[in-house]
């Protein structure tokens, strides 16, 4: 397989972490812009980690149903490469902020990913994750790897109870653009353990080897 999966961190909340991540080859970091999250970040905190990271690394800003004013919040203080809609926001919503856009579906039995697909055709990549009633992602639980289709008309990211244990296997299993890790990465909620971040790279390139 010559092609490469793309890897990214998510729930970023302190400089050293990024720089841990960036250096064990993250392609992207992700940053959570959702108050009820134990891995909540303020845009201010976010610009001021961004500021100290590499280039060619994608700052990638998560929200669960925010405002307009919210997400512009962001936007204003740092550069971001992609937002992240992780709740029930529409297609109009998520294309409105001339930022190239992932939607995250939350994956039950019956979820249809090619219609998903084409409800939100302007996305840049569908971001597929466990379905918990009670939270939005950081569940630490997978989901049925069986559900991913075999064509999609937009590019797949997986995530949902990854870790360094079994991101090999759920790359060789389903071959997706991208795998996102945040809870499986942490020695407790928002902190990073950089010995995993490490292991979880060296898995994900392990299995393309």
């Amino acid at each position: 397989m010559s092609f490469r999966t793309r890897a990214k961190i998510c729930g970023i909340t302190r400089v050293e972490d990024a720089s841990a991540a960036v250096n064990a080859g993250a392609d992207a970091l992700g940053f959570v812009f959702y108050q009820a999250s134990s891995r909540y970040i303020q845009a201010h905190q976010a610009a001021k980690i961004t500021q100290q990271l590499a280039p060619f690394v994608s700052k990638v800003a998560l929200f669960v149903n925010p405002s307009r004013e919210e997400v512009d919040v962001v936007l204003n203080a740092f550069s971001v490469d992609v937002i992240q809609f992780h709740g029930d926001e529409d297609e109009a919503f998520c294309q409105s902020f001339n930022t190239p856009y992932i939607k995250a579906i939350r994956m039950q039995q019956q979820t249809d990913i090619s219609q998903c697909a084409k409800t939100y055709h302007s996305a840049a990549a569908l971001l597929l994750d466990a379905f918990d009633q009670a939270q939005f992602g950081g569940t630490g639980e997978t989901f049925d790897w069986a559900l991913l289709p075999e064509n999609c008309s937009l590019p797949l990211i997986l995530a949902g109870g990854l870790g360094p244990n079994n991101v090999c296997q759920a790359i060789q299993h389903t071959q997706p653009y991208a795998v996102d890790v945040s809870s499986g990465v942490e020695k407790s909620k928002g902190v990073k353990d950089h010995r995993l971040i490490k292991q979880f790279m060296q898995e994900v390139k392990r299995a393309h080897q």
